[in-house]
């Protein structure tokens, strides 16, 4: 895999490096540590540029340096301009599979990762993005539709390898259907039959996106535990409820998708979850 590390001089920085010097990756894996200096800031004078300059090669030159000392092949660059434009310019350029930010964070002289920044780094990256709030743990949230972004999540779990004692569950629901929505818009009754058709068919489409997602991890010696839930609230309550619940470490889901009746795995409800989990999230997303 090619790793991007976007990383400032802030505590959510420092768990992202950690978690991606903690966590196992693919034989021949190469990590870039990317920090960037604003020069586009009103304070942006050349005696401060310089300044931040050498303090930015310093902290991913550490940075790149602490990565090689946990055995990855590492190399550290710094950026100058807009940090979301050079993020997702360098992602780009070198091909990256997954970007990893920290959550929020604050440098010295500088707001780095605010909200539009990881937003926009979540939204526009031709790849993968993982958004870390915590080192520990290995219970990993995957949560699947059975559409082709959900199946490409699995895929990409299937494809790395993970420590002894990763637990792994699946998570997928069961949509209510038009039955769900007669009492809130006054919808007269529909025939019983049908909307037990729709009912049945609804948990069959369910039960199948869980049992492919498992196929896949489970055929790359992954084991798995399962979850169905009642769709009776929006998608991203669910997935958060869940992970929230279980606890989970880590929430794993697809950048979109659609199911029947409703979007389950949306590009907003992918946004939402990774912007309001209280654990690290990864939205995955197929190379541009």
């Amino acid at each position: 895999m090619k790793i991007l590390l976007a990383v400032d001089a802030s505590p959510a920085s420092k768990a992202a490096l950690e978690a991606v010097a903690k966590r196992p990756w693919p034989a021949g894996s190469r990590v870039e540590v990317l920090t960037v200096v604003n020069t586009l800031e009103p304070w942006a004078l050349a005696v401060i540029v310089e300044e931040m300059k050498a303090r930015a090669q310093q902290l991913v030159d550490s940075a790149a340096m602490q990565l090689r000392s946990q055995g990855l092949v590492a190399e550290g660059a710094v950026g100058e301009g807009d940090p979301k434009d050079v993020i997702l310019e360098h992602a780009a350029k070198m091909g990256a599979d997954l970007i990893v930010v920290g959550a929020h964070g604050m440098s010295a002289l500088e707001q780095f990762f605010l909200g539009s920044v990881s937003k926009a780094v979540l939204r526009f990256a031709p790849c993968s993005v993982a958004i870390v709030r915590k080192t520990e743990g290995s219970k990993v949230l995957l949560a699947v539709d059975g559409s082709e972004a959900s199946q490409c999540a699995a895929e990409s779990l299937a494809a790395r390898p993970w420590s002894a004692g990763t637990e792994i569950r699946v998570l997928s629901a069961v949509e209510l259907g038009m039955s769900a929505l007669q009492g809130a818009f006054e919808i007269p009754a529909l025939d019983a039959k049908h909307l037990e058709s729709q009912r049945a068919a609804a948990m069959k489409r369910t039960e199948e996106a869980i049992d492919s997602a498992r196929k896949i991890l489970e055929a790359a010696g992954i084991a798995t535990s399962e979850s169905i839930s009642v769709l009776a609230q929006a998608p991203k309550e669910i997935i958060l409820q869940e992970a929230a619940a279980w606890p989970a470490d880590w929430i794993v889901l697809g950048s979109h998708g659609s199911s029947g009746l409703s979007r389950f795995l949306i590009g907003s409800t992918s946004e939402t979850v990774a912007t309001h989990a209280a654990c690290s999230v990864e939205v995955v997303r197929k190379k541009l």
